[in-house]
């Protein structure tokens, strides 16, 4: 039987084919937003097994075992890695068409070399043949094997940077940074928590912070201060926010420093106060990344921890999220508004979670262009639910209707597994597949030096050129 992942995978026209094999493949990969741990790249991990390295920490799969009807114990538990293997081998056939089909046949091919079609009968010899491939890979293989450029890894301000001066000064040629993403000073609304998470934090900063203590408001902003210049100082040019929408409520200082005493003092302030301070604080942040030339990142929509019963057995983070659907326009609005009134307003990449939000993200960009630069700010990547071949047909699309589709920053792994980066070959594929439709018909020239360079760009260059990160010679722009 011919291989399923064929070289003409996704591409169902000659346009899109020769965009694809000529343009868009040999480009290198610029995943500037994924969770990675930077402590197994700096380690250079050696994973034991490919339940170590595909399943453990993958929330997609295990909601997929979970509705397919596989205990708990094959998951996240107890179960030795071979059977949790099984029981996803068992799953596979049930997730035709669902991208983890694509996207597991994919990675076997890409990294293992397998072909085989993963089920119940060749679990075994995948296995036994995947395991062997991976004793002669580590981390930095992965990486190299896969032209990664650039790695963002997502850090908080609390995190120490150990791993990544470790990660730089190891010859590694794949650049790997810090993201400051600060959720965590915004969560007031658990007050041991919060605490708890300021002692961290007064210890990350050092000096009078660690000394003293985060003890009033104004200690909290130079602590957090003093991070974002350590992330600069460590090649951060990234931030991140995970929200369900944007903070934009009116705050002033003297009612951010109420709510912030009030959660020391171990009172939980209402949701109003919650939404000013945590505003209070974006602002902020928003100010600091346009001073240094960072670009601001907002992950919006997801409304997470829905099952109260798994949260308290398993913990967050372990597929118990869903897409919300929050009011996102005119807080987002005003939170630009705000920064660029005062010509405050960094680069900045919006993703939305919920669809239904696109033609809404896609034209809420367009109010705050200055002509700075290309596309400064951008309409992000099909995020998380929305990253399949659907989805991001439906994120380009919108994007091209409304806004410069040539001036797109591409594509994002958001994963925590150095085997997801035949998600870039995946969404490269499918664009290539959606435009190259568009040659066929008629609908844009048949000029495949116009439109390849235009493809060459979403894939990497427009991303290269975009964030102002310092990249190795081999990948650096010519």
């Amino acid at each position: 039987m011919a291989s399923f992942i064929s070289d003409d995978f996704l591409l169902s026209s000659a346009p899109a084919r020769e965009l694809y094999h000529n343009f868009a493949q040999a480009e290198p990969i610029f995943d500037y937003h994924c969770h990675l741990p930077p402590a197994q790249i700096a380690s250079n991990h050696q994973f034991a097994d490919l339940q170590e390295i595909w399943l453990a920490g993958d929330h997609y799969k295990w909601r997929a075992m979970r509705t397919n009807g596989v205990q708990e114990r094959f998951c996240t538990g107890d179960a030795a890695p071979r059977e949790k293997f099984q029981a996803w081998a068992e799953t596979v056939p049930h997730t035709l068409r669902n991208p983890l089909y694509h996207w597991t046949h994919l990675e076997l091919k890409r990294y293992f070399g397998i072909d085989a079609l993963l089920d119940a009968r060749t679990a075994d010899g995948v296995w036994k043949e995947g395991n062997a491939a991976l004793a002669k890979l580590r981390v930095h293989d992965l990486l190299t094997n896969s032209k990664v450029a650039v790695v963002c890894t997502t850090d908080d301000p609390a995190d120490a940077l150990d791993f990544h001066v470790k990660i730089r000064a190891s010859g590694l040629k794949t650049r790997v940074y810090p993201t400051f993403r600060p959720d965590k000073a915004l969560a007031v609304g658990d007050a041991k928590a919060f605490n708890a998470y300021l002692e961290k934090l007064g210890g990350a900063a050092g000096g009078a912070f660690a000394a003293n203590g985060l003890r009033t408001f104004d200690d909290l902003l130079g602590a957090l201060k003093k991070r974002h210049d350590d992330f600069h100082a460590a090649g951060g040019r990234l931030s991140d926010h995970g929200l369900e929408m944007a903070l934009s409520e009116p705050c002033t200082h003297a009612q951010a420093t109420a709510v912030f005493d009030a959660v020391r003092a171990g009172r939980v302030p209402s949701v109003e106060d919650q939404l000013r301070y945590g505003s209070y604080l974006m602002l902020e942040f928003g100010r600091w990344d346009a001073a240094r030339g960072w670009t601001k990142q907002l992950h919006l929509g997801a409304i997470r921890n829905n099952s109260s019963r798994l949260l308290r057995t398993l913990g967050p983070d372990t597929g118990l999220d869903s897409i919300g659907d929050f009011p996102q326009a005119r807080a987002l609005s005003r939170y630009l508004d705000t920064l660029d009134a005062t010509n405050q307003l960094p680069r900045t990449v919006i993703y939305n979670v919920n669809p239904s939000d696109n033609y809404v993200f896609g034209t809420m960009i367009g109010n705050f262009q200055d002509g700075s630069i290309a596309g400064k700010l951008q309409f992000g990547s099909g995020w998380w639910f929305a990253d399949q071949k659907e989805g991001m047909e439906w994120q380009i699309n919108a994007l091209s209707n409304l806004g410069l589709l040539s001036r797109f920053v591409g594509m994002i792994t958001d994963s925590r597994s150095f085997l997801s980066y035949p998600r870039h070959e995946y969404f490269r594929r499918t664009l290539c597949n959606l435009i190259g439709g568009d040659m066929a018909r008629g609908e844009i020239p048949a000029d495949m030096a116009l439109v390849g360079g235009m493809v060459k760009n979403i894939c990497f260059g427009n991303a290269r050129n975009y964030f102002g990160l310092e990249l190795a010679p081999e990948f650096a722009a010519k």
